[in-house]
């Protein structure tokens, strides 16, 4: 059974970072900005659960929160330390208290690590180390939300892991002092979905507090990387449309959320879960939404094409009755009316999205697998401030961000829990990577054997088709002139008819991109019997994670691949109108 989680709408997630030195006069204006901000968001997008992730930190962390709870809405507390550690940095009662009372209603505290090469007991004092532990808060708030709100006066600074660094790292993918020693990434080249940041303009109390020059207290702008208009009053086009796709996968999810509880096929075990990490379930239930809704439209997909075959079948068979056997006009009355039926089968599943929804909820769950066997191992990227959403679509086009939105969302808890024990080890190498006959070496094994099959059976009827046509070619050629004359008109049909067999078998076996999949399937089978010979002669764990990470990222590139090919695949009405004739 999937969790009631299931059934819940997708998070909108909003993570927030600004100055805690605001002046008290704006107070009062940044508030009620905050407020109509968040309002809009619920407005906006009423399939998704908005959510606020903060620290919690004095100024505007804690205002931010306190509006959210006012409008009801999740707060998630994402501390940059253990809270006895983080309590010592509140230098006032006030905000103190404040803390305390943020934290009681805070739906959810996630308490981060501390940074890597670094002890707890080295950010228990104000130092480089605890300037870390901001910075990887910074980061980690960045990389997993949707829209950063920005309560910032606009003005850079040298103070590592401050609202400058991450509203820099939002956009760029990087934070002076803390990413500088790591090698560049894909994603500072890549405009993608996750640069969206909500300004809101503010002045500092302290000398020079101003807000930076061209900019002016309280004003409010949508920022990001577009190049033509990185400031604007609305939404980017861009961004909407990510939203829009998020939206519809958390409305798809609900809606057919009776279909996913029964349907499923968990990637965990209720006997597995006592040896995994708790904060998986969340990938999995997602995982389970996501795979059952591709193969729900994956079957729709599959109806369309054969039915809208049969169709080009019908229509070119009465194509040739007309043209070798007898000019009825009836035949090409049902020439058109196969036509229109195909036409209109064509139009609902063009308008329905049938086929952008399984190409999108099967990479989407492909994504998901991936990422949940490298947290049930404690697979991490080398670099410390990238998580597994962010080796996704890369290539893709913008609209495909919103699977790693999703993404983000489903793996917050596991990027902050750093699992690593070996009965993760050992349950992901016997899951995921298997043997011949269960995992994905025993799944790739079938599906190539299935593909192969289908595929000879395409190559079989060509042979036969085109043999039966030239034996009756031959036999209209040497002994036409002793047929009846009645008899050339249905030879000739018949001919044509075995050839548009063939033709139309072929225009289905290249919708479904048959010879490309057994390629595809592969290299995939190719491909984990290679991590798996490399695994059973592995020296240490540590060896072991290395060969799951490289082997997700290669199923990641895969599945890019996969999803690229088919995206031109699918047949449009002017493909079967050239097929019937």
């Amino acid at each position: 059974m999937i969790p009631t989680m299931a059934r819940e709408k997708i998070p909108l997630v909003i993570a927030v970072t600004g100055h805690r030195d605001l002046v008290d006069r704006e107070k009062p204006a940044i508030t009620a900005a905050v407020k109509t901000f968040l309002e809009e968001m619920v407005e906006q997008n009423p399939d998704r659960r908005i959510q606020l992730y903060s620290a919690l930190a004095e100024g505007s962390d804690q205002l931010a929160a306190q509006v959210a709870h006012e409008l009801g809405l999740d707060v998630i507390a994402v501390l940059p330390m253990d809270v006895q550690t983080y309590r010592t940095d509140f230098k006032h009662q006030s905000s103190k208290r404040e803390f305390e009372q943020c934290l009681k209603l805070a739906a959810e505290t996630i308490e981060l690590l501390p940074a890597h090469g670094v002890s707890a007991e080295e950010i228990e004092h104000q130092g480089p180390n605890r300037d870390a532990q901001y910075a990887q808060l910074g980061v980690f708030l960045a990389a997993h939300c949707h829209i950063l709100l920005a309560i910032w006066d606009g003005k850079t600074s040298d103070h590592m892991g401050g609202t400058a660094d991450v509203v820099h790292f939002h956009h760029d993918n990087a934070m002076p002092g803390y990413t500088d020693s790591v090698f560049a990434t894909q994603q500072m080249l890549i405009d993608d979905e996750s640069d969206l940041v909500y300004h809101i303009v503010c002045s500092r109390d302290r000398d020079e507090g101003q807000p930076a020059a061209g900019l002016n207290p309280l004003e409010t702008w949508w920022f990001s990387k577009d190049v033509d208009e990185p400031r604007s009053n609305t939404m980017p086009v861009q961004h909407k449309t990510i939203f829009a796709r998020s939206a519809e996968f958390s409305r798809d999810s609900i809606r057919y959320q009776d279909l996913i509880q029964t349907a499923a096929y968990p990637l965990i075990t209720a006997n597995d879960r006592a040896s995994l990490p708790e904060q998986v379930e969340a990938i999995n239930t997602t995982f389970c939404a996501a795979d059952v809704l591709a193969m729900h439209y994956q079957r729709k997909v599959i109806q369309t094409l054969r039915i809208t075959h049969i169709l080009a079948f019908c229509m070119g068979l009465s194509f040739i009755f007309y043209a070798d056997v007898e000019t009825e006009r009836a035949f090409m009355v049902a020439f058109l009316c196969f036509f229109l039926v195909s036409a209109v089968i064509q139009s609902i599943a063009k308008r329905r999205s049938w086929h952008r929804k399984y190409l999108d909820y099967r990479a989407l769950a492909e994504g998901l697998r991936v990422q949940f066997y490298w947290a049930a191992a404690g697979v991490r990227d080398e670099n410390e401030y990238q998580f597994p959403h962010d080796n996704f679509l890369r290539s893709q086009e913008s609209e495909v961000g919103w699977i790693r939105n999703v993404m983000r969302v489903a793996g917050l808890r596991t990027n902050a829990a750093r699992w690593n024990k070996k009965s993760g080890l050992e349950f992901v190498l016997r899951e995921w990577i298997g043997d011949k006959q269960r995992g994905q070496l025993g799944y790739f094994s079938a599906r190539t054997r299935d593909r192969e099959r289908k595929n000879r059976i395409t190559e079989s009827l060509g042979i036969l088709s085109l043999l039966t046509s030239v034996l009756m070619i031959a036999g209209v050629v040497f002994a036409g002139h002793r047929l009846p004359e009645q008899w050339i008109g249905p030879l000739l049909a018949a001919m044509g008819a075995l050839l548009l067999i063939y033709g139309i078998r072929q225009g289905y076996a290249f919708a479904l991109a048959e010879k490309e999949l057994i390629k595809q399937y592969r290299f995939m089978s190719s491909l984990f019997s290679n991590a798996k010979l490399r695994i059973d002669h592995s020296v240490s764990e540590r060896e072991q994670r290395q060969i799951l990470r490289a082997l997700g990222r290669a199923a990641l590139d895969e599945h890019s691949e996969w999803l690229i090919m088919h995206r031109s695949r699918f047949v449009e009405q002017s493909d079967i109108w050239r097929m019937s004739n």
